[in-house]
């Protein structure tokens, strides 16, 4: 019986995968793949009431509970907030997570987006996807994994209100519906309870299940389904071309069941 296909969904914050594309997970859930839930840091920025560890701690505890939701694992890389670079080290450390979790898709944060981390995380997750497979490239990491056995498929999730740093729309390259599982999705952020008074306070935001909800209405809107997430494959020199995502899905990317997605 073949080994199930391995995906791991890498972006900043505990409640950003929530946001942008739980749902979507929990179809690959549901088709029978590994799922593994990460963030970079474990939100030590995001109270006003906490010092950091204290809800860094918290954060943890959340993010766990929804991965759980999801029957996911959940890691956490514990690089700080506001913290986060493209430099050696951190490519090097970002590579030894996906050495150690093996994934065949990836899922991470966009190019651009509002908040330095967010694009800070997109380059160093594209780049270790590149560099993982390289038996060459030491992560200089405790017991480091082996190497991958090829490029993943690398995938980024919409932007925060799918819009560059001048408020235009981003590019998007399918959508998937997410009808199906969106009470599950909306579920895993609802564990996420410390940060509706910070997303208050700092985003002027208040009910931010109902802000989850919008968005993902408005994407569906453009496929003519109740709820959707977008997302846009990376197509750099070596990585995979094909859409294993949509096909695992069982979608055509415009709101319909998969034909051939194969391209």
């Amino acid at each position: 019986m073949p080994a199930p296909i391995r995906v791991l969904a890498l972006h900043t914050h505990p409640d950003d995968i929530e946001f942008q594309c739980a749902g979507t997970l929990a179809l690959l859930r549901a088709a029978g793949c590994h799922v593994t839930v990460a963030t970079m840091t474990p939100g030590d920025c995001g109270s006003a009431e906490h010092g950091p560890e204290e809800i860094a701690a918290i954060r943890r505890t959340e993010a766990k509970a929804a991965a759980d939701l999801l029957g996911a694992d959940c890691l956490c890389l514990e690089f700080r907030d506001l913290a986060i670079f493209s430099d050696d080290e951190s490519r090097r450390r970002v590579t030894e997570a996906l050495r150690r979790t093996q994934p065949d898709i990836v899922l991470t944060a966009p190019p651009v987006d509002y908040l330095c981390d967010h694009e800070a995380t997109s380059q160093l997750v594209r780049d270790a996807c590149f560099c993982a497979p390289i038996p060459n490239f030491a992560t200089r990491q405790w017991e480091p994994a082996p190497p991958l056995p090829k490029i993943p498929h690398l995938y980024y999730v919409d932007a925060i209100e799918g819009a560059d740093h001048d408020g235009r729309p981003q590019p998007v390259g399918f959508h998937v519906d997410v009808t199906p599982v969106f009470e599950l999705k909306r579920q895993m952020l609802a564990c996420h309870a410390s940060q509706r008074n910070w997303l208050l306070k700092q985003h002027g935001i208040d009910e931010y299940l109902d802000s989850q909800a919008n968005w993902s209405a408005r994407r569906g809107a453009e496929i003519g389904v109740a709820h959707a997430e977008a997302f846009r494959q990376y197509l750099g020199h070596a990585y995979p071309h094909d859409n294993l995502l949509l096909k695992l899905v069982g979608q055509d990317g415009r709101g319909g069941k998969a034909a051939d997605t194969g391209s």
